[in-house]
C-alpha cells in the first residue's frame, strides 16, 4: 500500500494541499469615488457590506477635488476605513512636489486604524516621459510620501499602463501596496514583480457610485493596512 501511495504521489495523482487551500480567499468590498459622484449614500453602502473607500483628493499641484472634504467626512461618519488618492500628472511638476501637495490637502496618513495610506493614481498616457523617467518620477513621489508619513503609498494602475509607461518595472513591488485595475472576473497575472494585488478594481461602476474594489484579505488585514 505504501509503495502504491509513493508511486501515485510521484506521478502527481495525489494532491497534498489542505482543505484550507480549497476555501475562497477572504475579501472585503469597497469602492473609489471623486467629485463625479457628488451624492453618495455612505450609510446605505456600509449597510450593504462595503467597508472601505478611496476618495480623490488632489491632482498635480493646483487642484483639490471639490467633493473631497464632504466625501471624507461622510465616509468617516458612516464607519468606513477610508483614504485619499492623488491623480498623477507627471508633465507638470516633480513627484516629490505632488506628494507634498497631496499630503497638505488631505492625502496624509495617521495610525488611527481607519486611515489607509494615500494612493497614487497612474493612468492616461505616459506624459511624454520615457520609461526610465517615469520610474524616477514615481520614485520621487513614493520617497517623499514615505519621508513625510512613514508609509509607502498604494500604487494604482492597469497592467497595460504599467507595461507601456514603466516597462513592467519591479522597482516598487517590495514596498508599495498594489491597487490593480482589471475589469472582469479575475485580476489575471499580476505585473511588475508583485506577488499579489492588495486591492483589485474589478469594475468601472458601483451601485453607490464610482468604481468597485475588492481588498485581498479579511477585515483584520484591512485594518492592519490602515494601522501600519
Amino acid at each position: 500500500m505504501s509503495t502504491l501511495f509513493t508511486l501515485l504521489a510521484f506521478l502527481g495523482l495525489i494532491s497534498t494541499f489542505s482543505t484550507q487551500d480549497l476555501e475562497k480567499r477572504a475579501s472585503v468590498s469597497g469602492f473609489d469615488i471623486s467629485h463625479y459622484q457628488a451624492d453618495v449614500d455612505f450609510t446605505a453602502a456600509y449597510n450593504d457590506g462595503l467597508r472601505f473607500v478611496m476618495i480623490k483628493a488632489t491632482e498635480s499641484t493646483d487642484y483639490i477635488d471639490p467633493s473631497f472634504s464632504d466625501h471624507y467626512t461622510a465616509a468617516t461618519d458612516a464607519g468606513f476605513i477610508r483614504g485619499g488618492y492623488h491623480f498623477a500628472d507627471p508633465s507638470t511638476s516633480s513627484g516629490a512636489a505632488q506628494a507634498d501637495y497631496f499630503i497638505q490637502n488631505g492625502g496624509g496618513w495617521s495610525g488611527d486604524g481607519i486611515t489607509l495610506p494615500g494612493m497614487l493614481d497612474l493612468e492616461g498616457d505616459c506624459s511624454g516621459l520615457s520609461q526610465t523617467e517615469m520610474i524616477s518620477w514615481i520614485k520621487s513621489f513614493v520617497d517623499e510620501y514615505y519621508a513625510q508619513t512613514t508609509r509607502y503609498p498604494i500604487l494604482y494602475f492597469s497592467p497595460s499602463w504599467w507595461s507601456e509607461c514603466t516597462g513592467d518595472s519591479t522597482e516598487f513591488s517590495t514596498t508599495c501596496p498594489l491597487d490593480l485595475a482589471v475589469w472582469g472576473d479575475s485580476p489575471g497575472t499580476v505585473p511588475g514583480g508583485w506577488s499579489y494585488q492588495t486591492i483589485w478594481q474589478d469594475a468601472d461602476s458601483n451601485e453607490y457610485g464610482g468604481d468597485s474594489d475588492e481588498f485581498n484579505g479579511d477585515m483584520t488585514q484591512l485594518t492592519k493596512l490602515a494601522t501600519g
